[in-house]
């Protein structure tokens, strides 16, 4: 099966408006029909056959019915072997990829207050300085453009922040 992009996939990968997660639209511009779902796993993960079912199922991707029907509907399973669980990935949460992301969206705002906020993200060094500029950042963000865009920003962060500096960054928001 290679998964091709539908139109509605199309338009929220160019207007950034559709509720897809940064891995769903990574797997959504490399669904070009080319590779089939091994191909796509190597790239993305364990989980790719379920976000495609997923990204099927919402209208992202279309496939043949034949390959569409074989993924949708599981196996029936053989009698007398023992069925496992396949093992839940935990995704990759960083400090240092959530900088690394602030930091990308404040270079694309060609502000002045954000290349301060730039300067500052990128000089801080202790856990504590780059949270402190983190939210800085984020408490800035509104002004510089839309606030649904400054919410998403927040969203993706959230998603990449360790849990421990997540779930510190959500009290502090709230």
């Amino acid at each position: 099966m290679q998964p091709q992009k539908t139109d509605l996939a199309r338009t929220a990968l160019q207007a950034h408006r559709a509720p897809l997660d940064m891995r769903q639209r990574r797997l959504l511009i490399l669904c070009d029909g080319q590779r089939d779902l091994v191909q796509l796993g190597q790239l993305v993960g364990p989980e790719t056959r379920a976000m495609v079912i997923q990204l099927i199922q919402s209208g992202y991707l279309v496939s043949s019915a034949v390959a569409e029907a074989a993924i949708v509907a599981p196996a029936a399973p053989v009698p007398g072997v023992m069925q496992t669980a396949a093992p839940v990935t935990e995704r990759r949460r960083s400090l240092v990829a959530a900088r690394i992301y602030l930091l990308d969206i404040l270079e694309l705002q060609r502000h002045p207050q954000a290349a301060a906020l730039f300067h500052t993200l990128q000089q801080s060094r202790s856990d504590e300085t780059v949270m402190a500029a983190l939210q800085a950042a984020l408490d800035a963000l509104p002004g510089l453009t839309s606030t649904g865009y400054a919410e998403r920003v927040r969203q993706r962060l959230l998603e990449v922040l360790p849990k421990e500096h997540a779930e510190r960054f959500q009290i502090a928001l709230v």
